[in-house]
């Protein structure tokens, strides 16, 4: 049953949840533009939604599409739903009708949560061979209208750390999949397991969490949505230590990024790669010129996660904030958190502009296997795929036959191929080079777009970019960069000039050998790379070729 100013009997995440909301009530928990929550408000919300979905028939394994960008509600209904042990389902929203249909069917959803300005597309689909929708709830007034009507308390639900969560991700390259895990390894694996800074003190037992809510309660900023596991994981990190959250709203807007960072005295940012990353660099280097400089000094911390960082983009941090710590972190849906390394500006002295990051500090088992099986032998140079041990998921929810070939057993032990690729340097630390399912082979050799990628961000052109492989008669295929030049111009960009600056940082058969030049570089809400619509931008429109 759930918790009454005790301690969970169980790594549930809705036990953890009422414990921290019992301990702290009148803090502020959640801060969402103008919706603001204290623990006490937050618990009564969810306590109240989680009666009206009962209601509904929402119960134990029934998953419920959370078709919503950010607000205090999508975090109601997690809670809500992790109350009635029930689960909630990630949706993009960005997603048109056929890509919603699609998730909710796959995920067997019974329910959508959604916002007036997405009813449409939730409308359009509900007339499709979708039997298990039973129903629809849309913020606002039917929302407030639901609550006001539902009892307070809390409801009488066994739960326990076998309960589930899932997490869909994968919509970039391929049909987007739920990652389906125990809360229990998720609590650990993803969110941090009682330690959310990862000092190495995960806790053992569940009665040492209500030592873990923080006398000092920290502000934390993820620039990203909550649909994406880098904003989601580190959000019930900070509310199961007691700290604040503050979430954004909309699109990426910089400038109120940083409005809100000096408003709420943010302690702590997560972005996701250059694409995040740059936009509220260049943001802030437009106020210093205009003598409108942002006030940062409460922040302390700024890492990064879900999507690469360049070395510039990390020395331009650095040189901006040079008073915070910076880490970058390394995982997946399906692997959690695997490392994380802290990050300075001696690091980065001399470091080559290609190198995505390295770990020698993994949060779990991890090594890389080369192409005969055995480990790889630190500095060797060879290039193997990235291995998580320890906690996994369960697998893939409804694909068993992807789960069994991602999921294996090596030496009598479960072992998850994440998809990256590293080599171990002399030192014994991972070196990631890309996602193998990424990797293009051009004339028999394997180039990583993440690696080229890098080397392309610093050329004084390009703003941002993709890189694929495409069809070609003498190459098989061919390394192609979709580039979107710097906003209000910026130095011409030409093939050839682009591929030298590459030669300067990589082998020769890793530069580009087409060029395609956009307005803007397709990304996921939260700045994952869209390589899907990458490579038909470049099969429809790369021109030029230039000899290896």
């Amino acid at each position: 049953m759930g918790t009454t100013r005790g301690t969970p009997g169980s790594f549930n995440f809705a036990d953890i949840w009422e414990m921290v909301a019992d301990a702290v009530p009148e803090r502020e928990a959640l801060v969402v533009g103008t919706q603001r929550r204290t623990y006490a408000e937050l618990e009564e919300r969810a306590n109240r939604l989680a009666h009206h979905l009962a209601g509904l028939g929402v119960g134990p394994d029934d998953h419920v599409g959370l078709y919503l960008e950010n607000c205090a509600e999508y975090v109601e209904a997690m809670l809500a739903l992790f109350k009635l042990r029930a689960v909630p389902i990630n949706v993009n929203h960005r997603y048109v009708a056929g890509e919603l249909r699609y998730l909710l069917d796959n995920s067997d959803s019974v329910g959508v949560l959604t916002q007036p300005p997405l009813r449409p597309v939730v409308d359009a689909v509900l007339g499709t061979d979708l039997p298990r929708v039973a129903f629809v709830l849309t913020t606002g007034d039917d929302y407030e209208a639901a609550l006001a009507a539902a009892a307070a308390d809390r409801t009488a639900v066994e739960r326990s750390g076998d309960d589930r969560y899932v997490m869909y991700t994968g919509g970039t390259t391929g049909l987007p999949k739920g990652v389906n895990w125990r809360q229990e390894d998720a609590f650990y694996t993803c969110i941090g397991g009682g330690d959310p800074m990862r000092l190495g003190g995960a806790v053992e037992r569940p009665d040492e969490l209500r030592e873990r809510i923080t006398e000092h309660p920290i502000c934390y900023l993820p620039v990203a949505p909550l649909m994406h596991a880098a904003a989601q994981w580190t959000t019930l990190m900070q509310l199961f230590a007691g700290c604040k959250v503050v979430l954004m709203t909309g699109s990426l807007d910089p400038a109120a990024v940083w409005r809100t960072v000096a408003a709420e005295r943010v302690n702590a940012m997560t972005v996701v790669g250059d694409a995040v990353a740059r936009p509220l660099l260049d943001e802030w280097d437009r106020a210093q010129d205009a003598g409108e400089p942002y006030d940062a000094s409460s922040l302390l911390g700024f890492s990064n996660g879900g999507a690469p960082l360049s070395i510039a983009g990390k020395q331009r941090v650095l040189a901006t904030l040079p008073g915070v710590v910076m880490t970058d972190g390394f995982g997946s849906s399906e692997a959690g958190t695997q490392g994380a390394s802290r990050v300075s500006a001696a690091d980065l002295d001399g470091a080559s502009s290609s190198r995505l990051v390295s770990f020698d500090r993994p949060a779990k088992p991890t090594i890389v296997v080369g192409p005969d099986g055995a480990e790889v032998t630190p500095g060797s140079g060879v290039v193997g795929q990235v291995m998580a041990g320890g906690r996994l998921p369960l697998g893939y929810y409804n694909d068993p036959e992807r789960t069994v070939a991602t999921f294996v057993e090596r030496d009598g032990e479960r072992w998850l191929i994440t998809g990256d690729m590293a080599t171990v340097d002399a030192g014994g630390a991972i070196v990631l080079l890309g996602r193998g399912s990424g990797a293009i082979n051009t004339g028999g050799e394997k180039v990583f777009p993440e690696e080229v990628e890098a080397a392309l961000r610093t050329h004084p052109g390009v703003y941002d970019c993709l890189v694929v492989g495409v069809d070609d008669d003498r190459w098989g295929s061919a390394v192609a960069a979709v580039v979107q030049r710097p906003p209000g111009g910026g130095p011409e960009v030409t093939l050839a000039e682009l591929a030298a600056h590459c030669k300067q940082r990589l082998a020769g058969y890793k530069a580009p050998k087409r060029l395609v030049v956009v307005d803007r570089v397709q990304r996921s809400p939260s700045g994952k790379a869209d390589y899907r619509w990458a490579r038909e931008v470049a099969m429809a429109g790369a021109v030029g070729q230039i000899a290896r």
